[in-house]
């Protein structure tokens, strides 16, 4: 979990709420805001203009963009992401971004600009009721009213926002408090009644359980999520794998908690993970379920998910205990405390688990991921695959979009390190992958930073590219170009008779590209990447033939500054395996 930094002792000086609210951020150790203007939020930019050497402003195009921007750099580090928008549209715009952050349980706080107090609930002009708008999605949220409260709501909101379970913390900010001055306290104390964190620890009689269980079991696999992440524990899975051999899968939302590469590892589990995760996980005798939810789309039909074992659940938050699958074994604790916990007395099974390995290593065998290599174009699992090769030991970071893109990047590309993995996995929002990687990129400059994407998601804030030119961002984009929202159509083909409904986002007049066509599709397809791209002062390049592919991710790779590589791949390939939603492991589709 991110460290805080302790706010420093305030100066006895009169100040105003916009510099307050910065003054404050600088003292928990923000680096990076993004940010988008309005008439609401002018005092809070020309304050932040005064301390442009203690954090850096970026200014997104769209304030979904800077959300998604904050979320990455929330991601990627671990620490808080902020973000800020005006009143009315500005506010609306960053919904979906807070809501995005609660699904998936990261730190973010969003500031609005608000209307002044004396026009509240008069329709004033570009006033809408943020907080309630956003009163189910966030974690807690705030319309301040008096100045003198505001220090102790930011230090309660970063407190708030990174302790326990994180999620996404609401400040909505009038103008007149913003104009207003006092004499800041930046010390005044927290007032959050009801909100006690430190004693979410698992007793020893807990873990002696759980070590118990481990010893007597015979199919074990440790079912690791996003709460691994979260709370930087996996340094501890990867040490009790090592010490009990017991095999690992992950969440989408876990990837990169485990390495992927590694001879336990089972890769990704649930509707669209390897046969070998979903078959080792419906044949466990223990599930070792750690910081995870029991999401449908690991579950499917959850009466029969993980039935013939016993199930150890770990997590930080009460609530998902026993919400969607009831555990044998459940326990309320921070999990980088309890793993710990667990290999200072942790043994490997009795007897080994020889057999169990040999039974994995024949699933493994048998049904691995797979495409057909033999395809004369580009497939997009191919492009992730030799993406996948081409950075071994390199540790870039990769966001993804949502769709088919996002899960062949799942399966293909070969994650080794935690907080690599930037996905929308809760709420699955097209738009997320670009900005995501601007936000990653502004808080790792060092760092290669790849947006996998697909041309449906990849529109949806493609303005980020001049975010990326402007702010000097060289993110990359791996742009997965099949003219088609690629997942509804995979569900049009297999649930709905292959009816096209809205699907495909090429010319209407384009029979080619709407039929089955030839796999390869039309060579003039629309929009033309490459030139918007370069519109807006990125590099840019196009490929269709497989000769061609890795020469042309080299020059995406090593181009100095950003750079979209269009990649032209079929419409007509599924993502498979798949367990189709609320089915079951036997109803799983191979091909």
């Amino acid at each position: 979990m991110a460290t805080i930094a302790r706010p420093e002792t305030a100066t006895a000086a009169i100040a105003s709420g916009a510099d307050i609210l910065v003054q404050s951020l600088v003292n928990h150790g923000v680096e990076v805001i993004f940010a988008y203007p309005g008439g609401a939020s002018m005092p809070l930019h020309q304050s932040l203009t005064k301390f442009k050497d203690q954090i850096r402003t970026i200014l997104p195009r769209h304030e979904q963009g800077g959300g998604f921007a904050a979320q990455g750099y929330a991601r990627s580090t671990g620490k808080p992401g902020v973000c800020m928008a005006t009143s009315g549209p500005g506010a609306t715009n960053l919904v979906t971004c807070i809501a995005d952050a609660k699904l998936d349980s990261i730190p973010l706080i969003a500031i609005t600009g608000q209307v002044g107090t004396s026009v509240i609930g008069t329709d004033a002009f570009q006033e809408t009721p943020i907080v309630e708008v956003c009163r189910g999605i966030t974690k807690h949220h705030y319309l301040v009213t008096d100045v003198n409260d505001l220090a102790r709501v930011v230090r309660e909101a970063f407190h708030l926002a990174t302790t326990g379970r994180p999620g996404p913390v609401l400040i909505d900010l009038p103008k007149d408090v913003q104009q207003a001055q006092t004499v800041p306290n930046y010390e005044a104390p927290m007032n959050l009644p009801g909100y006690h964190v430190a004693d979410r620890r698992s007793r020893p009689e807990q873990i002696a359980q759980v070590a118990a269980a481990i010893r007597r079991a015979r199919r074990p696999v440790i079912y690791a999520g996003g709460g691994v992440i979260a709370g930087d524990a996996s340094n501890e899975l990867r040490e009790l794998a090592r010490k009990t051999q017991i095999p690992v899968t992950m969440t989408l939302m876990g990837l990169g908690s485990y390495p992927g590469g590694d001879p336990l590892s089972l890769d990704m589990l649930g509707m669209h993970g390897s046969v070998y995760a979903n078959y080792a996980v419906n044949e466990a005798d223990l599930l070792l379920a750690f910081g995870v939810r029991f999401d449908d789309r690991v579950t499917g039909k959850v009466s029969e998910f993980a039935k013939h074992g016993k199930i150890v659940h770990i997590d930080i938050d009460p609530s998902e205990i026993n919400k969607n699958k009831e555990a044998h074994i459940p326990i309320v604790s921070d999990i980088k405390y309890a793993l710990s916990e667990l290999n200072k007395v942790v043994e490997a099974p009795e007897g080994g688990l020889a057999d169990w390995h040999q039974q994995i290593a024949a699933w493994k065998k048998s049904d691995p991921y797979t495409f057909d290599k033999s395809f004369p174009g580009i497939l997009s699992q191919y492009a992730i695959s030799e993406l996948s090769k081409l950075l071994v030991g390199k540790k870039p970071i990769i966001s993804v979009g949502v769709g088919q893109h996002q899960m062949w990047a799942a399966q293909y590309f070969q994650l080794t390190e935690p907080k690599s993995w930037l996905s929308s996995s809760g709420l699955g929002t097209m738009g997320f992958g670009l900005p995501a990687a601007m936000g990653a990129k502004a808080a790792h400059p060092d760092r290669l930073v790849i947006d996998i994407d697909g041309d449906g998601s990849f529109l949806m804030n493609v303005q980020e590219l001049a975010t990326c030119v402007c702010e000097k961002l060289p993110v990359k984009v791996l742009l997965l170009n099949n003219q088609h929202l690629g997942m509804v159509v995979q569900w049009e083909d297999r649930f709905h008779g292959k009816n096209r409904a809205h699907t495909y986002l090429g010319p209407i007049d384009n029979p080619e590209a709407i039929g089955q066509g030839n796999g390869l599709g039309p060579k003039n397809r629309y929009p033309d990447f490459v030139t918007i791209a370069r519109g807006f002062g990125c590099g840019a390049g196009t490929v269709r033939e497989k000769s061609q592919l890795v020469d042309a991710l080299k020059e995406m790779i090593e181009y100095d500054g950003p750079y979209v590589l269009d990649v032209e791949v079929p419409y007509q390939e599924h993502v498979l395996p798949m367990i189709p939603s609320g089915k079951t492991v036997k109803d799983l589709i191979k091909a």
